[in-house]
């Protein structure tokens, strides 16, 4: 917040001595001490909120320093320059276009940070990425769309909110992407799809929030026009869900369009049987009912009942 406030006041009185000011500052980058390298990390990332760094021919000199906080041995200091980077779409988004492949390139290795216990680094990683979806190069994306969507699958269902909310977002911006490997894409749909829907049980406002928007994302990419649909007209953000109701009909067209997914989505569901939030283990068995009350008698056989009936994964 400190940071924000001296940005603001710098962009707007300092102008014409940002230059100086940047340059001055460059060196405590490299410094031995932590809390130099913290300060001026924050100061820059705020700064590239702003379009002055434009205006005064900053950007790529601030952006070149970001990227190379990447390896810094201060996990602070590696998560506010992926901050920095990310602000970059909204300082100056139409240079994420230009330098989108650089940009995505340093958001990957951040989701791939190995001295990262507590996911604050991908979680930077995870937003910011969000960010610059929105002006990156479709070509730049595609090489990384599959692995990014395979790294963060496993937050949707991380214990920190923050985690399930970003990684979930992030995923549905990935699926505007998704058209020249809808095959590849529509397997990550699907390995998502159970979590997601039961995650619209979430008992945080912004996770189910998320899975909405994901879904909705996800719709047209599926095949099923009735899904598509129901995920358009249900998963409205300002609209109220009768959640059972809601998954009777979902299982419905799951049903019809995917009967052969049938043993996939029950075993994913059991894996909810034992979650640690009560509405999802809950909301995981109606699953599996409502799927089975649709299925055809042909692909009843797709299901072990042995397995089913122990709730074993």
């Amino acid at each position: 917040t400190r940071a924000a406030s001296v940005h603001s006041a710098m962009a707007r009185h300092a102008g014409p001595r940002l230059p100086l000011i940047v340059k001055n500052l460059i060196p405590t980058l490299s410094s031995v001490f932590d809390s130099q390298r913290i300060t001026t990390t924050a100061f820059f990332a705020e700064l590239l909120n702003s379009n002055v760094v434009n205006d005064l021919i900053l950007l790529e000199t601030m952006m070149d320093n970001m990227t190379g906080r990447q390896k810094d041995t201060c996990m602070l200091v590696r998560m506010l320059a992926l901050r920095g980077l990310g602000n970059i779409a909204s300082g100056s988004p139409e240079k994420v276009r230009k330098h989108g492949a650089k940009l995505l390139a340093s958001m990957v290795n951040g989701l791939d940070d190995k001295d990262d216990p507590h996911n604050l680094v991908a979680l930077e990683a995870m937003s910011s990425l969000s960010k610059l979806l929105d002006h990156v190069e479709e070509r730049d994306i595609q090489s990384m769309l599959l692995h990014i969507a395979i790294r963060i699958r496993p937050f949707f269902d991380s214990e920190q909110a923050d985690l399930r909310q970003s990684s979930i977002v992030l995923f549905g911006n990935l699926t505007k992407f998704s058209e020249d490997n809808c095959e590849v894409f529509f397997e990550q749909i699907l390995n998502g799809l159970v979590t997601l829907l039961l995650h619209l049980q979430d008992p945080k406002p912004e996770v189910v929030k998320a899975c909405k928007f994901a879904l909705r994302m996800c719709g047209p990419n599926m095949g099923c026009e009735g899904l598509c649909d129901m995920f358009l007209n249900h998963l409205r953000e300002d609209r109220s869900l009768h959640y059972g109701e809601f998954m009777n009909n979902v299982c419905k067209h799951l049903m019809q369009s995917y009967p052969e997914m049938l043993n996939r989505l029950i075993l994913t569901n059991l894996f909810y049987f034992k979650s640690n939030w009560v509405d999802i283990r809950a909301a995981a068995p109606m699953f599996v009912g409502f799927l089975v009350l649709h299925v055809d008698e042909d692909h009843c056989q797709q299901v072990d009942l042995d397995q089913l009936i122990s709730g074993e994964y």
